[in-house]
């Protein structure tokens, strides 16, 4: 039999999928939209963009569909700005902000560096301390070995952008295991090569999902083969045949995942001697953490921002109006008057989306690396399970000949969907 689309599951929510047929598109946390520019009409990622050298098998990916990339623009003054909204505003043309001499446990860089070494990505228990820093939080690390409030700052600004949570809701281990392959926590804000923002992708990165969503899958169930393009699971996980086992229910329901919402404000000019990058500590006034250029390859300007963690839940349910108007008033603030011309603005709230709820990854809290991660690469049963990754280099799963998550750990939703549909009749 032949499909479009297999909807496993008879409930409200396979019903209701089912009623509307299917997503309008594919590409998960990737979505790339045309708004309005300098010169008519381009186009923007709304959710992932950023592809690093390191992230090898992203990059072979990006090869094999026939896409390029370009790198993040950098050039020009960048605005440093924590210490609360009455603090004196930093500018810096360096890749990182420089920190005054002072004792090796106050400077953020040589201490996840230094800790980042010692950490085994493919077993991160079996790195020294790990039940120690696994047992404890970010923020708690924070109050117990690092002296300054400066760079306490700079570490909770790193949980905000990189993951759109508090240091209080982060294993401080899965904090290290996650920044270890870029090299260090502030690598990951970083636009120099193997670093977090070092290319983009030309039309943006939602082409990497439909330039695959062309191949067919096959389903093999009691009533026989289904072949479709799409398959979408609306029942429980503990109705899986063969049961999904307790320490996969137990990450399906102990994965948070961050709150972000992404801002494109598009411009009829770059502001000069500005790369439009800017780290903030949110306040009242000012709901941005992080922003980057955005100009896009044609050389329409644009500029990407972010409001994450719990100043995301403050914003998110605000006016628009109101929104737009504290963003716009922050960027004058520290680029000048010229930032409030714009053309357009856009924005996406990720805790909205109804097939992701977050963004932009699932975090591992205290305990859960101790007791669970190693339920992420042990099959099970008669299942070859995709979730054999490698967490240094991607998520391209050879052993099931599929693709996963672009990020280092899966949503719960594609943990249940990986038991589900990797089984050896599968070809993706």
């Amino acid at each position: 039999m032949d499909l479009t689309v297999l909807f496993v599951g008879a409930g409200l929510s396979g019903l209701s999928a089912a009623r509307r047929r299917h997503t309008d598109r594919v590409g998960g946390r990737t979505v790339s939209k045309d708004l309005p520019a300098a010169n008519g009409v381009d186009q923007w990622d709304m959710g992932g963009k950023w592809v690093s050298s390191s992230q090898t098998h992203v990059t072979e990916l990006i090869r094999e569909v026939g896409l390029e990339v370009f790198p993040q623009y950098t050039e020009g003054k960048k605005v440093h700005h924590v210490g609360g909204p009455h603090a004196k505003i930093k500018t810096y043309i360096t890749r990182i902000l420089s920190y005054s001499p002072s004792p090796c446990w106050t400077s953020p860089r040589f201490c996840i560096d230094h800790l980042t070494q010692n950490i085994s990505v493919e077993d991160p228990m079996s790195s020294s301390n790990a039940e120690l820093y696994d047992g404890m939080m970010l923020h708690t690390f924070m109050e117990k070995h690092i002296c300054t409030t400066q760079v306490k700052e700079e570490l909770a600004l790193c949980s905000h952008i990189v993951f759109g949570l508090e240091a209080s809701e982060v294993s401080f281990l899965f904090l290290l295991m996650y920044s270890a392959p870029a090299g260090g926590t502030l690598r990951l804000l970083e636009t120099t090569p193997g670093s977090g923002q070092e290319f983009r992708v030309k039309g943006g990165t939602q082409q990497l999902s439909e330039k695959q969503d062309s191949e067919n899958m096959k389903v093999t169930t009691s009533a026989g083969t289904v072949t479709c393009k799409a398959v979408i699971v609306a029942c429980p996980s503990h109705l899986a045949e063969p049961a999904l086992p307790a320490e996969h229910q137990r990450l399906t329901q102990c994965l948070h995942v961050g709150h972000m919402t992404k801002l494109i404000i598009t411009h009829p000019t770059v502001r000069k001697g500005f790369s439009w990058e800017i780290v903030a500590r949110p306040s009242e006034d000012c709901p941005l953490s992080v922003t980057f250029d955005a100009t896009s390859p044609r050389g329409n300007p644009a500029l990407v921002g972010f409001i994450t963690g719990v100043q995301a839940c403050d914003w998110c349910d605000r006016k628009m109006e109101e929104r737009r108007d504290a963003v716009i008033s922050s960027l004058v603030k520290y680029l000048g008057p010229e930032a409030s011309t714009y053309i357009h603005d856009e924005e996406k709230d990720w805790a909205k989306e109804e097939w992701s709820g977050g963004c932009p990854v699932n975090v591992m809290t205290p305990g859960m690396l101790m007791y669970y991660h190693p339920s992420l690469r042990k099959p099970f049963g008669r299942y070859t399970t995709p979730l054999h990754y490698d967490t240094r280099k991607g998520s391209k799963c050879k052993s099931s000949k599929c693709y996963l998550l672009f990020g280092l750990v899966m949503t719960a939703a594609a943990l249940v969907m990986a038991h589900l549909l990797a089984k050896p009749e599968l070809g993706f």
